[in-house]
């Protein structure tokens, strides 16, 4: 087995970092400071091609395997940027690649891939349900025209960024399926033509996150916005976790290098006491662990993504990668925020906005606790803890 990225590889992290050295720290602090959505950058991943890099040809993407995505994000995260911003678009449309119609795949993929169409809405989580996605409360009646939504979804992010929303949604009560993952159903809705019957609610966050809770009422679709078969949803999300976990966890290696990075060149630059601050092994020791924790969990993710890519089965692979990618991302922000003292909660340290967003990665989209407890009871056997 080799440990090295192809040629193709590091030509691709290497065009990511060029296009991101136009957007560096400063770009970003300003977006965070207004608030805003980094359109420009959104725009020109767009039109690099990077967005489109897991949808096939045929389709108007580059049909590169996970690994390759899980690189484009990395480099942006490595490079000071957040690839949250538009990770969505690369994995949220597999679950049309994988399970919808070959007129949905026609009539989607090639606008979603030229971005003409944004599709980074995602409808899972409630208030009530939170990681418990079985229970939900959402629930899609059936017509004779379709399907009429009614519910609550929250944190869904980018809600007002995109034009297509994929909602999950009961079909069938959870008091009558034979098995609770039975009786969800999966839908691509169209924001615009949906009107009043979704109103999105921004909520407030500590980071720029661009995230909402969304009121769906009486929202009318057809049998056409449904992906797949009926009742079925729950395990076309399964499918696409994977992929997810892998992307996340990959943006969070990305910070994790950025950290490593930021903490030893400033630890190499800032003198106290007449030395580099560096010279301290109490300096010297977090960032080095850092470091070797952040490799570690680059060549786990490597390997659960040529799991995936060669389509074989991954599922605790992934999880605990996205595991050690963030524990080792949040170790390394923790030592870098130690390493620069006072200045790194200046914002022109850039360090204070990394660190919110290397947090918030151990919460979404699974808490490690939850990782956790699903390692221990699906790989080791454990009684069930949750």
């Amino acid at each position: 087995m080799s440990f090295e990225y192809t040629d193709t590889q590091q030509e691709i992290r290497e065009a990511v970092r060029r296009l991101c050295a136009d957007f560096g720290p400063d770009y970003w602090r300003d977006c965070d400071h207004r608030g805003d959505y980094p359109e420009a950058f959104v725009n020109a991943m767009t039109e690099a091609g990077w967005l489109a890099a897991l949808i096939p040809e045929e389709y108007g993407g580059s049909g590169l395997g996970v690994l390759d995505g899980c690189l484009i994000l990395q480099e942006i995260n490595r490079s000071g940027g957040n690839g949250a911003s538009c990770h969505a678009q690369m994995y949220t449309m597999a679950s049309i690649l994988n399970h919808g119609s070959e007129e949905q795949k026609r009539k989607y993929l090639p606008r979603i891939a030229d971005g003409s169409l944004r599709l980074q809405a995602f409808g899972v989580t409630e208030p009530d349900a939170g990681s418990n996605t079985l229970n939900i409360k959402t629930f899609a009646k059936r017509t004779d025209e379709g399907f009429v939504i009614n519910g609550q979804k929250i944190w869904t992010s980018r809600y007002f960024q995109s034009h297509l929303y994929l909602l999950v949604a009961r079909t069938t009560p959870l008091s009558e399926v034979k098995r609770k993952t039975d009786g969800l159903s999966l839908f691509l809705v169209d924001i615009a033509k949906a009107g009043n019957s979704l109103q999105a609610t921004p909520i407030e966050t500590m980071l720029n996150h661009h995230t909402n809770q969304v009121f769906i009422d009486n929202l009318h679709v057809t049998a056409d916005d449904l992906i797949g078969e009926e009742g079925k949803g729950f395990y076309y999300l399964v499918d696409s976790l994977n992929s997810e976990r892998l992307l996340v966890s990959s943006e969070s290696i990305g910070d994790g290098q950025w950290f490593v990075n930021s903490a030893s060149a400033y630890a190499s630059e800032r003198n106290v006491f007449d030395r580099p601050i560096g010279a301290n092994q109490g300096v010297q020791f977090p960032i080095a662990r850092a470091h070797m924790n952040i490799t570690a969990a680059e060549l786990m993710r490597n390997n659960a993504a040529m799991l995936l890519d060669a389509g074989k089965p991954c599922a605790q692979e992934t999880l605990m990668t996205k595991y050690l990618a963030t524990e080792a991302s949040w170790e390394a922000a923790e030592a870098c925020m130690t390493t620069f003292g006072g200045y790194g909660v200046a914002t022109e340290y850039h360090v204070e906005r990394k660190w919110k967003e290397a947090r918030l990665f151990r919460t979404a989209p699974i808490s490690n606790n939850l990782v956790l407890a699903q390692v221990a009871q699906h790989g080791l056997g454990m009684p069930r803890s949750y």
